[in-house]
């Protein structure tokens, strides 16, 4: 029961809340050590005599609590002293700057949660009785609150009973990333690294796997990523390819000479050069780098009468080599030469005439050259012959026209290539229109009224022959191309091929000799 003794009061009652008299009477007082005031009971019952706010905490100290905290979910436990200087408090708030998080509690430490990752925080604590709210105390020094990683993101591509995967990290949740957990669907094993580059082991080949990725730090480990896309781990990487030889180069100028004939074509998407059929696709090997040979274009003859011009140079892929064009046959009685494509016929202005034909081409990789021809006493040279057509006679009525190529359309755009070079027409003759290189970039051949052309890089297609009394030049064939085309990314390469997609394929055309690595 209440002590009803002097309280030092004036004779006032004192006690714990539980001690106030069972049967007040209006007006009847009590000190309430509980609450730290005194109190009256009035017809509503019992209320301080007179309002007392508590005192400002003080000493407040905030400290990181990150263990197992999710990203973007921080937590601070922040303490404080209580304020003195008022009545007795009965809760206490805290607050972050930025952000204004708070969390309210009957003792410190308090704890405040949902702060951002990696972000630097102050707080202040206020406390709270039935009379109000303190002021706020003084700022805490300021702390960063560090939570586990986000998510990373992660992506796959097949290889032999195996995948790799690269992981793109995300945020580090302020605290730096020490490692990474894989995992298979269907499951095989969980597999760990500290690399975001990882060869992923033990898969069968055949079975369909996506993957997931969770990310560690010193607070924990992270959500699990998004499921990479499905990928098929196989021993065999199916290519198709496009294999183009140089075109061959012209011959001497004087006084009509051949056509370069165009570099060889093997391709398992359009038929072969020569009149073959497609060619299987080839079964390549995962982790194996496989050399690309891009053969450079023949040269043109030089000044001297002793000197030809040179055929082109062969392509290689893996197993496949596409011969090179032949060159042109030259005035000076050096005859055309067999290549991938034939190059065309020389002629010369003599007495008697002489002609000669062109060369043969390579059996299902290109066409023969066509022959040469005189008329009105000029010289007509034939035509390089073309991955898709023989190279035309010289003459009026077929006016040594470079054989054309072949359409192929492995990039994703039907594009022809390896034309036979036109042949090269007697310049002081009346002019005689028609000696244009083969479509698929065959050069033109020289005529009274147009200069000879080389044949176009990357294309294969053969040199223009020349001709004397309207251009003392000689012209070079085309350099060589190289498309490979697989279902599976290559992993590395060299030599910069261009690499894009049509479809489900990725594709990558060599210009240049380099390598290519599944």
């Amino acid at each position: 029961m209440a002590d009803l003794r002097a309280s030092g009061l004036g004779g006032v009652p004192k006690g714990a809340t539980a001690d106030r008299p069972s049967s007040p009477s209006v007006g009847d007082v009590f000190y309430n050590g509980d609450l730290g005031y005194m109190e009256m009971y009035t017809a509503q019952g019992w209320f301080a005599s007179s309002p007392v706010l508590p005192g400002q905490p003080t000493s407040v100290v905030a400290t990181n609590s990150a263990s197992g905290r999710a990203f973007n979910n921080g937590r601070a436990s922040v303490a404080f002293n209580v304020g003195t200087n008022g009545g007795l408090p009965t809760s206490f708030t805290v607050t972050s700057s930025p952000g204004s998080y708070t969390a309210s509690g009957s003792t410190s430490p308090i704890l405040v949660t949902g702060l951002q990752s990696n972000t630097s925080y102050t707080y202040t604590a206020t406390a709270t009785n039935n009379f109000g709210t303190s002021a706020a105390s003084s700022a805490s020094s300021a702390i960063t609150a560090t939570t586990v990683p986000a998510a990373p993101s992660v992506s796959a591509v097949r290889a032999s009973q195996s995948a790799i995967i690269t992981i793109t990290p995300g945020a580090t949740g302020g605290s730096a990333i020490t490692g990474y957990s894989i995992v298979s669907s269907p499951v095989t094993t969980t597999q760990t690294t500290s690399s975001t580059t990882y060869t992923f082991t033990g898969l069968t080949d055949g079975t369909a796997y996506t993957f997931t990725a969770t990310a560690t730090n010193a607070n924990g480990t992270s959500a699990a990523s998004s499921a990479s896309s499905s990928v098929t781990p196989t021993s065999v990487i199916t290519a198709d390819y496009l294999v183009v030889a140089g075109g061959g180069g012209s011959g001497w100028y004087q006084n009509a000479s051949g056509g370069g004939g165009a570099g060889g074509l093997r391709s398992t998407v359009s038929a072969t050069g020569g009149g073959g059929s497609l060619e299987s696709p080839l079964a390549l090997s995962p982790s194996t780098t496989y050399t690309v040979t891009v053969g450079g274009g023949g040269v043109g003859s030089s000044t001297s009468n002793s000197v030809p011009g040179t055929n082109g140079i062969d392509s290689t892929f893996s197993t496949i080599t596409s011969i090179g064009g032949g060159r042109g046959g030259s005035w000076n009685g050096f005859s055309p030469n067999i290549g991938g494509s034939g190059g065309g016929g020389w002629a010369i202005d003599s007495t008697p005439a002489t002609t000669t034909s062109g060369a043969a081409g390579t059996t299902n990789q290109g066409y023969a050259g066509g022959s040469s021809a005189i008329y009105n006493g000029f010289g007509w040279g034939g035509g390089g012959g073309g991955a898709g057509a023989v190279g035309k006679n010289g003459g009026v009525a077929d006016k040594g026209v470079g054989g054309v190529g072949v359409a192929v359309a492995i990039t994703g755009t039907s594009t022809y290539y390896a034309g036979g070079g036109g042949g090269g027409q007697d310049g002081r003759s009346t002019a005689q229109t028609g000696n244009i290189g083969g479509l698929g970039g065959g050069g033109n051949g020289t005529n009274s009224t147009q200069s000879g052309t080389n044949g176009t890089a990357n294309t294969g297609g053969g040199a223009g022959g020349p001709s004397a009394g309207v251009v003392a030049t000689m012209f070079s064939g085309g350099s060589g191309v190289v498309v490979i085309r697989t279902d599976l990314a290559a992993t590395a390469t060299t030599g910069s091929p261009i690499a894009t997609t049509s479809g489900s394929y990725y594709i990558y055309q060599f210009n240049n000799t380099g390598s290519i690595t599944f």
